[in-house]
């Protein structure tokens, strides 16, 4: 009979999820035992590396991804990049060994004593299997909640001494071979009584969220901007780990300031608001306002019942939001509207020594391919980036929706492997990089060719802003002097260069996307926010 063990990898094959990433130790050691060769472990030298890695992975390739770690330190060390994966609804099946069963009542050394209670409020369910054949059955079932709307990680703590066990196989294949779906539309009352109401109102505005770009809502969006002449806005970029509608598409108006007042104030004069994929809004800072312009009726569609649920305003739709989308634009006729007025181009970057930020992305976007990714961990250059490079593609923009830093070095490198055809480049500032640092040793390990853009301000310049916006002066540990990005890269065996001016970036830059290998290139740039 096969053992715990050789029936969870027969299960990950059947779900293609033959890639995995970890950082192990003496407890996962049973389970990684006589590795299978058609298996890819993606080692991380940390275990929030390894669980952004994954995060990464699993967003851009669409399926579950397996992240192991080690017992409770390990958890414990990977919960912040849980947390940022919770917030991107990526479907992570996060296990983690433990110890032996015979010694887990002593107590013994390395004993989760709470290991289900751990990760609790970060996963969607979390498990431990009161016995060893109940391994594979847990494993599948995780696959399954992991990968239902709303996406998002699960856990598993599985003992050390499970994985040689023997398991009935007739009852493996019961648990293992199910298939579990969970695309559902709106009811179609719903969505005339929405089209309808689309058709009546008089200036109607599209605001678009992440979801609209991994329900693979795109060309929906697209076709309901274009019918019904609705100008479009992108959720506030707090909340926006990724893109849902093409940014140079001249319906596109920008990104939604991510505060209750200046929402509403933006919105002004629209008598109806449609929500797509997005949270009913992802606000921070703390700037009070009316919630709704005066006059408006606002209307979500999300699969996510808990957005639905805790929204403080308007109606909503919980469903698939591509499928809804699609039937909306089924359901709507052409508008006689006049179109949204064309969205006035960036103004040139300012001309400094060192360049603004916005000059930085400038120089990128000169040299930025058209089927490229940006994985984005620079917050004060946020704004920047997506005003320069107008992202027109799906699968073209990730970003740490929880706010935790640490994701984007790491996701960059999960998001290169699990899409080798389209060239990655990650910008992050030096402070955002040290969160994740160790990543870049699992870049050159596996030659996974990302570029990474360090912006260097010498100090957390989102911090100075929100403490000017909160009023708070004398605060310390907001500088960060003589962090060198380059020397560590070069120590752990990656080209990297330090640039200065708008021509050098440039260049470098095109160099290095072009590579088969990967790179790091730092520039200086002035410090301070860049918005435009």
């Amino acid at each position: 009979m096969p053992t715990v063990r050789e029936a969870t990898f027969q299960f990950l094959r059947q779900r293609e999820m033959t890639t995995m990433f970890g950082n192990p130790g003496s407890t996962e050691l049973p389970f990684l035992a006589q590795f299978p060769e058609d298996f890819r472990y993606v080692l991380g030298l940390q275990e929030a590396v390894a669980v952004g890695m994954a995060d990464g992975y699993a967003q851009a390739s669409g399926r579950p991804t397996l992240v192991n770690l080690h017992t409770a330190p390990g958890v414990g060390n990977g919960m912040g990049a849980i947390f940022n994966a919770q917030a991107n609804k990526s479907p992570l099946v996060v296990t983690a060994g433990q110890q032996a069963r015979s010694l887990m009542t002593l107590q013994a050394n390395l004993t989760n004593r709470d290991a289900v209670r751990m990760p609790h409020p970060l996963v969607k369910w979390s498990y431990e299997p009161p016995r060893a054949q109940d391994v594979p059955h847990a494993l599948a079932r995780a696959v399954h909640l992991s990968a239902l709307p709303p996406r998002g990680p699960v856990f598993v703590s599985i003992p050390m001494d499970d994985w040689d066990v023997e398991v009935d196989p007739g009852d493996v294949a019961h648990h293992t071979a199910r298939r579990v779906v969970g695309r559902a539309g709106a009811d179609p009352q719903e969505v005339a009584d929405l089209a309808h109401a689309l058709s009546e109102a008089k200036s109607p505005v599209l605001v678009v969220g992440p979801d609209a770009d991994s329900s693979v809502a795109w060309e929906a969006a697209v076709a309901l901007a274009e019918r019904q002449r609705l100008p479009v806005w992108a959720t506030p970029a707090p909340g926006g780990g990724r893109i849902g509608f093409p940014e140079d598409h001249p319906n596109f108006r920008g990104i939604l300031p991510p505060a209750i007042g200046p929402v509403s104030e933006t919105l002004g004069g629209h008598d109806l608001i449609l929500v797509a994929g997005s949270s009913v809004f992802p606000y921070y800072p703390n700037i009070p306002g009316p919630l709704l312009p005066d006059g408006a009726r606002l209307v979500a569609l999300t699969s996510d019942p808990d957005e639905a649920a805790r929204a403080p305003m308007g109606d909503a739709l919980v469903a698939d939001v591509g499928l809804t989308l699609a039937a909306l634009v089924e359901a709507v006729g052409d508008s006689d509207r006049p179109a949204p007025d064309p969205r006035w181009p960036a103004e040139p970057p300012p001309e400094e020594d060192p360049i603004n930020p916005s000059a930085a992305m400038a120089a990128l976007a000169e040299v930025f391919p058209d089927e490229g990714i940006v994985v984005l961990e620079s917050p004060s250059s946020t704004l920047a980036l997506r005003n320069r490079l107008r992202l027109r593609r799906p699968g073209s923009y990730y970003f740490g929706a929880g706010g935790g830093l640490g994701f984007g070095l790491a996701a960059a490198i999960g998001v290169q492997l699990a899409r080798p055809d389209r060239p990655v480049v990650c910008v992050m500032g030096e402070g955002s990089a040290q969160y994740a640092i160790q990543g870049l040793w699992t870049a050159v390990a596996y030659q996974v060719p990302v570029t990474f853009l360090v912006v260097r301000n010498d100090e957390y310049a989102i911090l100075k802003w929100f403490a000017t916006m909160e009023s708070v002066t004398g605060a310390p540990g907001l500088d960060l002097p003589a962090l060198d990005s380059v020397g560590v890269a070069t120590g752990y065996g990656m080209r990297a260069r330090r640039v200065a001016g708008v021509e050098e970036l440039s260049e470098e830059l095109g160099r290095a996307i072009a590579s088969d290998a990967p790179e790091l290139v730092e520039v200086k740039v002035a410090p301070g926010m860049a918005l435009a």
